[in-house]
């Protein structure tokens, strides 16, 4: 990036080869202007953050502690704080992503008000979010920028050392990260796919998750009735995110392909072979089939296929779709993954019922015995009772170690036992909980977990908010709620919405209002400003 101070001498030559016509045109303000917006569009955006990410896979790939994490955001604000916040607490963005969830755009952002996670809602509304994130992140920066550029004025002014004010905004690290946008199952066949990948790309997106369910009865990962595709049909709609990102010159396209197939018993339809032991082959193989020796009993509209020179016909609902064998999950969601990786993909995405490393370790493991550096991007979702799910957990290593557990209910006879209030101060547990705790490292370290995220934590951080003060503001606590319990901890953590005016953009506008019109410019910043309370 050109230094600031040699941005302001561009700018002054510029100026000055135009001559009195733009005489009223300071040269460091239109230097700051440019600083303070550093990505022009947004497949800037995409094709900076796409060298990000790939730069963090090959950290991973050498060190596995090197995982990457973010959180899914429904609005361009909770993304904007999520990344303030970060770069606050850990003085940098690296290795922080912004998840962009389609749940969370079905439940919160689509015209027909909320909806369940079943691509109902508008698809142009997921690459309409994904260009508002970029908005309120870049938004950060020249925020931050501005107060640098004080801080040079106020060096000039007073004999500070104007060296390290400017060397502040020529390192000046910006809160533009990648986001892992969800693309559902590509809202249509391939070229629907296609153009909504364009759009996604063109607003930013360096990173699209796609899913291998049937795009007209797509559920969400953590319910029932879920349909998968063959994997050809899967294979040509990574293809058309591929074509997307290299039509639109970002190379560096990062495609995860997410499965369902754990906890999908069914497929809409089977896939034609040509061979044995193709990919359709492989696909019809998980079928529920039942043996025909003789043709003439084959009923009106059943289906026969050959497989390994049988004659078979597959078990047929009466809705038309066609089951898979019973506990062959685990191996559909190995060959899923092989076989988006040998086709295209960057990463995988595993949807489990529950989040247990071994679990998810042992299929990776099979993975990458085709592909010795599969990754995963994993969703620690809020759809899993956290608590239970590990204090079970602990319950179950206790009983194998010969410990006594006998304080505990069992699992088995109580399923939901280990929820009770009382146990939450146990050693059972402390336990489970430092198990939650250190869930992240381990599941990189043993499971190839490159990506850690949370789906909809900020749907529920939300609700949670407003509940606790609602209660407290409509009841007997009135004012304090707000002024204890958010106002206060604004302050003492030294978060920027405490002065909400400067966040949104007033002092920006007040510059913006100086540099146009001078002197005769309407302020916003004067003494009377009550931000200046703190």
């Amino acid at each position: 990036m050109t230094k600031y101070s040699e941005l302001v001498a561009q700018k002054a030559a510029t100026i000055k080869t135009v001559g009195s016509a733009w005489a009223a045109i300071n040269p460091e303000y239109a230097a700051r202007m440019e600083v303070q917006n550093r990505f022009k569009t947004g497949l800037d955006v995409a094709r900076y953050t796409a060298d990000i990410m790939r730069k963090d896979m090959a950290d991973y790939d050498g060190d596995s502690s090197q995982y990457t994490q973010s959180l899914g955001c429904w609005h361009g604000f909770t993304a904007q704080q999520m990344m303030m916040a970060v770069k606050r607490h850990r003085k940098t963005t690296d290795k922080s992503y912004v998840y962009l969830s389609g749940w969370m755009v079905a439940a919160l952002r689509s015209e027909f008000g909320p909806l369940p996670d079943q691509s109902m809602h508008e698809k142009t509304s997921v690459a309409s979010l994904i260009e508002e994130i970029y908005t309120f992140l870049r938004q950060a920066d020249a925020r931050e920028l501005r107060h640098l550029f004080v801080d040079l004025d106020d060096a000039r002014a007073n004999g500070g050392d104007v060296d390290a004010a400017l060397a502040a905004i020529d390192n000046h690290e910006t809160h533009v990260v990648p986001i892992i946008a969800d693309i559902d199952a590509g809202f249509g066949n391939e070229e629907a796919t296609y153009l909504l990948a364009k759009k996604m790309i063109e607003a930013g997106a360096c990173c699209i998750q796609i899913e291998n369910q049937v795009s007209d009865a797509k559920q969400c990962g953590h319910q029932d009735g879920k349909v998968t595709v063959p994997h050809e049909d899967f294979i040509s709609k990574i293809n058309a995110v591929r074509y997307a990102f290299l039509e639109l010159g970002v190379d560096n396209g990062i495609i995860v392909a997410r499965t369902d197939s754990l906890g999908a018993g069914l497929t809409q339809k089977i896939p034609v072979s040509a061979t044995p032991g193709d990919m359709a082959d492989q696909y019809n193989a998980f079928l529920q089939l039942e043996e025909v020796s003789d043709l003439s009993g084959i009923k009106q509209g059943e289906q026969v296929i050959t497989q390994g020179g049988k004659t078979m016909k597959p078990v047929r609902l009466p809705n038309g779709l066609y089951a898979f064998k019973d506990g062959t999950g685990e191996d559909r969601c190995v060959l899923d993954c092989i076989t988006a990786l040998e086709n295209g993909a960057d990463l995988l995405w595993i949807e489990t019922e529950k989040p247990n490393v071994a679990q998810i370790g042992g299929m990776v493991s099979r993975i990458r015995e085709a592909i010795p550096n599969a990754k995963l991007v994993y969703n620690n979702s809020p759809s899993f009772n956290w608590t239970l799910n590990f204090r079970n957990q602990v319950h179950a290593e206790w009983v194998a170690a010969g410990k006594d557990v006998s304080a505990y209910p069992d699992p088995a006879s109580e399923p939901t036992g280990l929820m009770n209030v009382k146990f939450d101060d146990s050693e059972l547990a402390a336990e489970a909980d430092m198990k939650v705790q250190t869930f992240q490292a381990d599941g990189a370290r043993e499971a190839g977990i490159f990506h850690h995220l949370i789906t909809l934590p900020t749907y529920h951080d939300t609700a949670l908010g407003t509940d606790v003060l609602s209660e407290g503001y409509f009841g007997d606590l009135g004012m304090l709620a707000y002024v204890r319990d958010v106002q206060r901890k604004e302050i003492r953590r030294g978060m920027a919405s405490v002065k909400h005016q400067d966040l949104a953009g007033s002092n920006i506008g007040d510059d913006h209002k100086e540099y146009f019109s001078g002197d005769m410019a309407l302020l916003a910043s004067g003494e009377d400003n009550t931000m200046n309370q703190f």
